[in-house]
Parts: structure tokens; sequence; C-alpha cells
């Protein structure tokens, strides 16, 4: 080890080690029996509960030189109730690496992040979750997508409706199938990411019977991870719309992305939603 390179299992022992004086036997649903020399949980406790032998808990708290599954380090963060930057934290210094991520449908927003999406004011913006699920959004959402407080999850899919809703395909108008493609591409690269989780693979075979494009698209393979894009749609209402678009993760919500919307062209395209809003009002 390098003069300056941390020690690593030095580090998680001392990680674990806290983290099991932190937890008592009552939040971890264990029956608290007699006095205790030492806080929180004992090391036998937290083998048991990670599913582990003593004998294998108790060398990762001595920082010995051992290689760790990602299934115990899982079984771990269960055991000793970490959140997902703690998780994260852990896995760094076992496998030097995060760990992998878990997509989540209807990933919770919270009333902070609602009254940012609402705070935008005539530029429609959203939050997607992992599965490209619209899972929240603001009231100029409605030029662009209708009532999405009125439709099923699956209506609300940014990749069911790309290659499903004939409106949609018709407002993106010329520029639909470079944002199918590009759509494709990204869900390729999260399915990659979440690959365990069969709901990908669902999805994938579904739409793959559904939509000759699709099947053609995903054939081919691209990977694309996008934040921004010029976009124009035709509204069957107002007409032409245009938007830069941009697109991020919150930090504390990596597996939900925030898209806005922001209204191009002097003014023209502000002044329609503004009209549209107020007439629907």
């Amino acid at each position: 080890m390098a003069k300056n390179e941390i020690n690593r299992y030095s580090e998680l022992a001392h990680f674990l080690r806290n983290r099991r004086e932190r937890l008592t036997p009552k939040q971890a649903g264990l029956p608290e029996a007699g006095r205790r020399r030492t806080p929180g949980l004992r090391r036998g406790e937290v083998a048991m509960l990670a599913g582990v032998s003593l004998e294998w808990y108790t060398y990762l708290e001595q920082g010995r030189s051992i290689h760790v599954s990602a299934e115990v380090l899982e079984g771990l963060a269960v055991a000793l109730q970490l959140d997902a930057a703690e998780r994260k934290h852990m896995f760094l210094l076992a496998h030097r690496q995060p760990p992998p991520e878990q997509s989540r449908a209807q990933s919770e927003v919270s009333p902070v992040l609602q009254r940012f999406l609402d705070s935008q004011g005539l530029n429609p913006a959203c939050a997607m979750d992992a599965r490209m699920n619209i899972v929240a959004w603001n009231e100029a959402m409605y030029i662009l997508n209708g009532d999405l407080s009125k439709v099923s999850e699956k209506q609300r899919n940014l990749l069911w409706g790309t290659f499903t809703s004939a409106d949609f395909r018709k407002m993106k108008g010329s520029q639909w199938e470079e944002h199918a493609r590009r759509t494709v591409a990204q869900f390729r690269a999260d399915y990659a990411r979440y690959g365990d989780d069969p709901w990908w693979g669902e999805q994938v075979l579904s739409l793959s019977e559904l939509s000759e494009e699709f099947r053609t698209y995903w054939e081919q393979h691209d990977v694309l991870d996008y934040s921004h894009a010029h976009k124009i749609m035709q509204h069957p209402v107002v007409g032409e719309l245009a938007f830069d678009y941009i697109s991020f993760q919150p930090l504390d919500k990596s597996d939900l992305q925030i898209s806005i919307h922001i209204p191009l062209d002097d003014g023209i395209t502000k002044n329609k939603i503004q009209k549209f809003l107020e007439e629907r009002s």
C-alpha cells in the first residue's frame, strides 16, 4: 500500500463498528436481554441479521484483507439500517465502486421538489423515475401531456408513450424519429444498470411485440445518456412550440430525473402556453 493511501479495510472496519454501536436492539427489532457492557448491537446480532457467520463478520470489524461479496454487503446494509449515502460509502470502501443501482417504480417526490417544479411557471417541468414514469409535474406540463393525473402509469411512461401514442407522435412531428432513437438509447443505458430487475426485460419484450420500430432501434444497441436538447413540437391547438430542454438528477434522489422545457423564440412559445393555460382554467 502506498504511503499516503488509506487503508480501506481499516476504514471499513471502523465504519461497521461505528454503525453497529449506534443501533439499539429495539431499533433492530431484537429483545433487550439484560444490561450491556457496550452500546448498540453485539457482533453476533449483526451477523445474525445480515445472514453471515460471526467469524466472518468479526474478520470485517478487525480490518482483515478479505473479499466481501455484494450480497454480504447488501445484508449488512439492511442489518445496520444504512441510508443510501452510507450504503454507497460502505461499497466504495469494500469494492472501490458504488453499489448496484436499484430501480423503483413511482419513486417518492418530496414537497420541496414539487414546489421546485411548480416554481418553473410557464416552463413545462416534470420528474421521471428510473423506469421513465412521469411521477410529478407542474401545471405547464398540461400543454405537452394533457392531464397526467387522469391517466394510467403506463400512459405516463415516456418510452411507452413514444411508441404507442399517436397523439404524442403527431406532436413530435419531424423530430419523432430522433426522439424515439434517443429514448430507446437512454432506456438501453439504464437497462444495463438495472438488468437484475425483471421489469426491464418485460418492457423490452412487450414493446418489441407491439412496435417494429422499437424492435429495430433496440437491436441497434445504441447507448446514450443525454441531458439537453432542442425540441420543436406541433401542438394540435396552439401550433408550433419551441423549447430548449435540460435534465438533471437531484443529489439526494439519484433514481429521479428532473426535466425542464424552456420556451424559446422571443416569448412566442411562452405566450402560447400562458394563453392555453388561461383558457383551460
